[in-house]
């Protein structure tokens, strides 16, 4: 079986977003990008899924610029087999349901029998994509995975999820698509042997053409604002003070 595997470029998480001067969106230009984080959790569970024997191939696939080939080069080095570029070209920001269009002209060529996503970026935290895909190609989803179990022999994933009011198994028929939730698992950093090797993996590069899927944006970006900064704190001196300030400021009294 073949696992796919869609990973994003995103704003490295440790760095502090800065807003354009004229609110049109975030700025990008020498800041530190990376994998995000969710698409690393998405990579080690396909990883550990072919090293228990459930599949025998994993392909990352990225969409956007030029650049996301780094980040395909980072999923290589963790130990995925191989990797497709969808260039997006002079299109910008690419939205979910673009992503989600192009992700299934992809597997409808490829033939996985499981698709894996991060159930969210940390940019735009949509979490919108993998639900898409799921509802394009008409496969079962399994949406913010905790713990992943696949039975080779039925061709049958479970998938345990967490809800509000404790945890939820269910059971999908494969081919499925699956998002992964922080607590699955520990993505595994790549080991130098591996990052040399993965610069000699092969990363396939594909055009919007050649998948014959039309994109065209269906949201449009109004304004980027900062949220409001946090008011400074108080001192107050008795109880009494507070209980006051609880019901006749805050109103939570």
């Amino acid at each position: 079986m073949k696992i796919m595997v869609a990973v994003k470029r995103v704003i490295d998480y440790a760095v502090k977003i800065r807003v354009k001067s004229d609110k049109s969106g975030v700025e990008m230009s020498n800041v530190k990008m990376s994998m995000n984080p969710f698409c690393e959790i998405a990579v080690e569970e396909a990883l550990r899924i072919r090293e228990a024997g459930a599949a025998s191939e994993v392909v990352a696939v990225s969409v956007g610029p030029a650049q996301c080939a780094d980040t395909l080069r980072t999923a290589l080095a963790m130990g995925a087999d191989r990797a497709i570029h969808v260039d997006s070209g002079s299109l910008g920001l690419v939205l979910p349901l673009s992503v989600a269009k192009i992700l299934k002209a992809l597997a409808e060529i490829e033939r996985p029998g499981l698709m894996i996503l991060g159930k969210q970026a940390i940019d735009d935290d949509c979490n919108q994509t993998g639900q898409m895909v799921a509802g394009l190609l008409n496969w079962p989803q399994g949406t913010f995975a905790s713990k992943v179990l696949l039975d080779k022999e039925k061709q049958v994933a479970t998938v345990e999820r967490e809800v509000d009011g404790g945890l939820e198994t269910l059971s999908l028929d494969l081919p499925a698509v699956i998002t992964t939730d922080l607590r699955l698992n520990q993505p595994r950093y790549a080991t130098l042997p591996n990052i040399m090797k993965a610069k000699s993996k092969v990363i396939k590069k594909v055009t919007l053409e050649e998948l014959n899927v039309e994109i065209k944006s269906d949201l449009e970006v109004v304004q980027v604002t900062e949220p409001p900064k946090r008011k400074a704190g108080v001192i107050i001196s008795s109880v009494d003070e507070l209980i006051d300030k609880l019901k006749n400021e805050a109103r939570v009294l």
